[in-house]
């Protein structure tokens, strides 16, 4: 087996193994009933959509047809094996993300009832470590991908979703949770601990 068949394999591994991890938190979520969605409109589905070009529909028409060929370049075993382990980092940081937060996860922005604001454990380090966990995705993408167009797709599909999006996630937490959220903000960072 080539060493691109490899990257391409272990890249649609992490995919399944994300949306694997997701379920159980999926349907525990469903289950709760929704306070204020207010902020889940057109606008917050376009970027949802935007990001999974970036992170699916993107790599896996490369992983599956090679296309765009013309952007496409060698790969090496150190890429490959760096993209492997960050892509289990993303997991086990999206795996924990989902385990801290329960049953007031959502995909769109949205309060549920009963709402809690976790502050402990990851979400002690950085306000977001779910993007967190995305971005480590797209940065394995860039490794395991080799094509100058698949590759980076996660990390312009995502980006886009997080920099138009995490500003109406805070102020929307800031409007369930008053002084509590601003305090939270106060002493963490976004989604890099200690930098952003």
């Amino acid at each position: 087996m080539s060493l691109l068949a490899i990257s391409k394999i272990a890249w649609a591994v992490g995919v399944v193994a994300w949306y694997v991890l997701r379920i159980p938190f999926q349907r525990k979520a469903r289950r709760q009933s929704v306070k204020d969605a207010r902020h889940r409109n057109l606008r917050d589905m376009t970027l949802l959509t935007i990001s999974t070009l970036g992170l699916g529909v993107i790599p896996a028409i490369y992983a599956a047809t090679g296309w765009p060929a013309a952007a496409s370049y060698p790969i090496s075993t150190v890429q490959v094996v760096a993209g492997i382990i960050v892509f289990i980092c993303a997991l086990r940081l999206f795996w924990a993300t989902h385990k801290a937060i329960g049953k007031d996860w959502s995909v769109t922005l949205e309060i549920k009832e009963q709402h809690k604001l976790v502050t402990d454990g990851i979400y002690a380090q950085v306000r977001h470590p779910m993007y967190s966990a995305f971005f480590l995705w797209a940065l394995a993408q860039l490794l395991l991908l080799p094509n100058y167009v698949a590759g980076p797709a996660g990390l312009v599909g995502f980006g886009i979703l997080f920099f138009f999006r995490v500003g109406r996630e805070e102020q929307m937490m800031r409007e369930a949770f008053g002084a509590e959220y601003d305090d939270y903000m106060r002493r963490t960072k976004r989604v890099i601990p200690g930098i952003y």
